[in-house]
C-alpha cells in the first residue's frame, strides 16, 4: 500500500487548485482521477474578478488564459434590462477545457503527483489518516481532500452529507460559434427558466439553462427566450450538451477527521451567480494554510467566511426566480440605477463592506421597488 501526505480525489479546477496550494505549503501531494485532461464538464464558464485573483495566486498565469473579458452582468426580464459592472479588473470567460489545461500545466510544474486514469472505488479510516481503495490499489493518505464535484462520493463516504434540497434545480450547457454581441454576461429570465449567456472566446458564446420541476430538454427551454433564440439562429453548435444538478447540496461540515471537502463537494447552493469557480479558488489556499496549521477548524471557519456573502447574494437571486413580480420591479429599479447594480456585484466581488454597501444597497433597493 502507497502513503502519501495528502491525497486529492478529483482533478477537476478545484482539485488542481488545492494541490497546486497544499505544495505549496511544503506537503508531497497526489491527485487520482478517473477521467484524462483537459476535463470538460458543464460551467457557466465565467470567473469573476476575485477568482482571477485567487487564480493569480496560485501561480496560473491568467493572462495565457484564451477568453474574453468581461465587463459586467446584463439582467433581462422582457423588455426591460439591467446593467451592473465589476469595476476596474473585469471578469474573464473561459472554456472549461482552457482553464484545465493550465491547471493541469502549472501542477505538474510545482511537482504534484497527478494520476489520470485512476478511480477511487471507497474511502475508509486508515492507521494514519485515511485509506482510498483505488483501481490501482489502495493508498494511505494523512490528509484527504474531496474536490469531486457535485454528487460527491466522498462527502458520502465521510458521512458529511447533509439532507437532500426540496427544490431542486438543473442545468444544460451548451456552445455556439458566433461572435460575441456584448462584453457581458447576460442572464435571461422567464416564468420558468433562466438563461446564462457568456462569451468565451472571439468567436464562441457560452449558453447555460437552469431550471426546476421540468423534463423537457435544453431547445424546448431554449424557446422560451424568443430575442436570444434570433441572436442564436444559424450558428453552429460546437459542443456536447453537458447537464448537472441537482444544484443544491448541502453539507454537515466541510471538514473532519484529516479530511476537507472543497469546491462544489464542499455544498452548493445554486449556478445562478455564476461564482462556483472562484469561491473554489479561493477555499484552496485556505485549506492548505490550515493543513500546515494541523487544524481543519482554521478551513471550517475560512470556508464560512468565503461563501457567506455570494451564498446570502445567490439564495436573494433565487427568490427572484421563483416570484417573477418582484423579479420585474427589482430589475426596473436597477436599470434605473446601474451604480447600485454595480455596488452589489462589488460586495459579491468581496471589494466592499456587507455592512457599509450591500445592506445599505439591499435597503434602497427595496425601498425603490416599492415605488416602481
Amino acid at each position: 500500500m502507497r502513503s502519501v501526505e495528502v491525497l486529492v480525489l478529483g482533478g477537476g479546477p478545484a482539485g488542481l487548485a488545492s494541490a497546486i496550494a497544499a505544495v505549496g505549503e511544503g506537503f508531497q501531494v497526489e491527485v487520482l482521477e478517473r477521467f484524462h485532461s483537459p476535463i470538460d464538464k458543464p460551467c457557466g464558464e465565467g470567473i469573476m474578478p476575485a477568482g482571477l485573483d485567487a487564480l493569480e495566486g496560485l501561480g496560473v498565469a491568467v493572462q495565457n488564459l484564451a477568453g474574453k473579458d468581461l465587463r459586467g452582468i446584463r439582467y433581462i426580464d422582457g423588455d426591460t434590462r439591467a446593467e451592473g459592472w465589476f469595476g476596474p479588473r473585469p471578469g474573464r470567460g473561459v472554456r472549461r477545457l482552457e482553464l484545465h489545461r493550465e491547471l493541469t500545466t502549472r501542477a505538474a510544474a510545482v511537482g504534484a503527483n497527478v494520476r489520470w486514469g485512476v478511480v477511487v472505488e471507497g474511502l475508509s479510516p486508515g492507521v494514519q489518516g485515511w485509506v482510498a481503495e483505488t483501481s490501482e490499489g489502495p493508498v494511505d493518505a494523512r490528509w484527504v481532500i474531496g474536490a469531486d464535484g457535485l454528487n460527491s462520493h466522498v462527502r458520502r463516504w465521510a458521512a458529511l452529507e447533509g439532507p437532500p434540497a426540496r427544490w431542486r434545480r438543473f442545468g444544460v450547457r451548451r456552445h455556439y460559434r458566433l461572435e460575441p454581441w456584448c462584453d457581458l454576461v447576460e442572464v435571461y429570465w422567464s416564468r420558468s427558466c433562466e438563461a446564462y449567456i457568456t462569451p468565451v472566446a472571439e468567436d464562441t458564446v457560452g449558453v447555460a439553462l437552469l431550471w426546476s420541476g421540468s423534463r423537457e430538454g435544453f431547445d424546448a427551454h431554449l424557446r422560451h427566450f424568443p430575442e436570444l433564440v434570433e441572436r442564436l439562429a444559424g450558428a453552429e453548435v460546437v459542443s456536447r450538451d453537458r447537464g448537472c444538478g441537482p444544484f443544491r447540496q448541502r453539507v454537515r461540515r466541510v471538514a473532519s477527521h484529516g479530511l476537507a471537502l472543497v469546491g462544489d463537494a464542499a455544498g452548493y447552493v445554486d449556478a445562478l451567480t455564476g461564482e462556483g469557480l472562484g469561491l473554489a479558488f479561493q477555499e484552496a489556499p485556505a485549506l492548505a494554510l490550515s493543513l500546515r496549521r494541523r487544524s481543519l477548524g482554521s478551513y471550517i471557519r475560512a470556508h464560512r467566511r468565503i461563501c457567506r456573502v455570494p451564498d446570502a447574494i445567490t439564495q436573494l437571486t433565487l427568490v427572484l426566480a421563483r416570484h417573477p413580480a418582484l423579479r420585474r420591479r427589482i430589475i426596473r429599479t436597477l436599470a434605473t440605477d446601474p451604480r447600485l447594480f454595480s455596488r452589489l456585484l462589488e460586495v459579491q466581488n468581496r471589494d466592499a463592506s456587507l455592512v457599509a454597501d450591500g445592506v445599505p444597497a439591499l435597503l434602497r433597493i427595496g425601498a425603490k421597488s416599492l415605488l416602481v
